[in-house]
């Protein structure tokens, strides 16, 4: 009987305190912003001159992970969810129907600048100079042989792919699948890479299914891969293409020690390297930019990751940054308006704006100009 209380009195406990978390959630006086560990610091700047001059209560921002961010902006509306989700790359389609889905159909597109992914290593050791092509060699899970058969990759060493590459042992720490930093990393650097390949860059651009099959068995892969992505679309209402394949292989990192997931926090690879001259981090251009006295950024394709480059493109393995609004909470929570007028000011994302300073690359005038109005008229996403 007294177990019996005690359980009585411990789902009382838990009752009273879910209870009172619904209520604190549904008269939330902050703004809660999840997603992106490159736009964290950026957001973040944004967030304490906007606490320290608005009258506004300071937004909470939680470092998530691209994916992650809008995982959880995506769940639902109400005040327990998200407001606001920062991404280091564009909202997917699949991820706009899960949104579609849970009820938010007004979502509001900002884009706020650029930034580079780079390669990087401790200044004790020397600069790298690479090829997309070099990097996906290095990298990829499988990659052709002279013959043109993809093989589990058997590179231990840069100069193993180039005699001209350092003779050390292949090492790269980088972020999980759930950054959008990794997501544009496979699509830019990797699969920039792979497209390098005359039957890899044939298969990304074939939608005949018997040219798809047919240049999988010239490279050795199964009818069973095809037979899975096809069955993989055809539950999401698609029709299989070569690029399916193509990003099967072209982003797949290998699982061998030579690529280490370092998890979401830049500055632990940024640590690491610093620790091991001969170890190389991906990471965006801000914490390259934030961290220069002791770290340099590889060159690629004979461009080094400068804040010019990345601003024109030249810089091959450049990406937009955004975040995404949920118009259902404007005016349920205060501020979010007033946030958005703070992120898109030019004292804030300008040439000479305070973002600029912590390493974002600005939009042309004409584009900032473009996004500010989609921020004050809450301008529903199109994809």
């Amino acid at each position: 009987m007294k177990i019996l209380s005690k359980s009585f009195a411990v789902a009382a406990a838990v009752g009273v305190i879910t209870a009172a978390g619904a209520a604190q959630a549904q008269n939330r006086d902050h703004i809660h912003i999840v997603g992106s560990s490159t736009v964290f610091p950026f957001a973040t700047a944004v967030a304490e001159t906007f606490g320290r001059t608005s009258g506004f209560k300071t937004p909470v921002i939680e470092s998530t992970g691209s994916g992650g961010g809008l995982k959880l902006f995506c769940a639902g509306t109400g005040l327990a969810h998200p407001d606001i989700t920062n991404a280091s790359r564009r909202i997917k389609s699949s991820e706009v129907e899960k949104c579609a889905k849970n009820g938010i159909a007004d979502i509001t597109e900002i884009k706020i600048g650029y930034d580079g992914i780079v390669l990087s290593n401790s200044k004790a050791s020397a600069q790298m100079s690479l090829t997309r092509k070099q990097i996906f060699l290095a990298l990829a899970a499988k990659v052709p042989n002279a013959d043109g058969k993809l093989i589990n990759n058997p590179y231990k060493k840069w100069s193993d792919i180039d005699s001209s590459l350092p003779n050390v042992e292949i090492e790269v720490l980088g972020p999980p699948p759930t950054s959008g930093t990794r997501d544009a990393f496979a699509e830019l650097a990797l699969g920039g890479g792979a497209k390098k390949f005359a039957d890899l860059k044939t298969l990304r651009k074939s939608k005949d299914e018997a040219e798809i099959v047919a240049l999988m068995e010239k490279m050795g892969l199964s009818k069973d891969m095809w037979t899975a992505i096809k069955d993989k679309k055809a539950k999401k209402g698609k029709k299989a293409k070569g690029k399916d394949v193509f990003k099967a292989i072209a982003y797949a990192v290998r699982e061998d020690g030579a690529w280490i997931e370092a998890g979401e926090n830049d500055n632990l690879i940024v640590n690491k390297l610093d620790a091991n001259p001969d170890a190389f981090g991906v990471f965006g251009f801000s914490f390259l930019d934030q961290n220069s006295d002791k770290l340099q950024g590889s060159i690629i394709e004979g461009t080094a990751p400068e804040f010019e480059a990345i601003g024109d493109g030249s810089y091959p393995v450049s990406r937009s940054l955004f975040f995404y609004v949920k118009k259902a909470h404007v005016g349920k929570v205060p501020g979010i308006q007033e946030y958005l007028a703070e992120f898109t000011s030019d004292k804030a994302w300008g040439d000479e704006g305070y973002l600029a300073e912590k390493g974002l690359i600005p939009m042309p005038a004409e584009e900032r100009a473009s996004f500010k109005a989609a921020a004050e008229g809450l301008t529903n996403l199109s994809m």
